[in-house]
């Protein structure tokens, strides 16, 4: 067992991303954006799902624009592009699973 500590608190800087895990077939990625705040178009050669665990950030993958909250989870495919625009402040976990 691991207990892993992620930030609990925005900082006063700009955004943070910051790997928190690495075990041999995930990543655990945190990341925090103030309200406003992006992550400009990329993709990951892995699945990936994202939690938010505060705020709402706005996912627009492959063209198609979708809401992420604590009330969902998204996943998205290997290779799947994609960028995001914090609504609110925002706290993100990230798994990247190799498929």
């Amino acid at each position: 067992m691991k207990l892993i500590e992620t930030r609990s608190q925005l900082s006063s800087k700009a955004k943070s991303v910051e790997q928190v895990c690495s075990i041999p077939n995930a990543k655990v990625l945190n990341i925090q954006l103030r309200a406003g705040e992006a992550v400009a178009e990329h993709d990951s050669d892995r699945e990936v799902l994202v939690i938010v665990r505060r705020g709402k950030v706005r996912f627009t993958v492959e063209g198609i624009p979708v809401t992420v909250s604590k009330e969902n989870i998204l996943h998205m495919a290997p290779y799947e592009k994609h960028s995001l625009l914090a609504e609110t402040d925002a706290d993100i976990c990230v798994f990247q699973i190799t498929p």
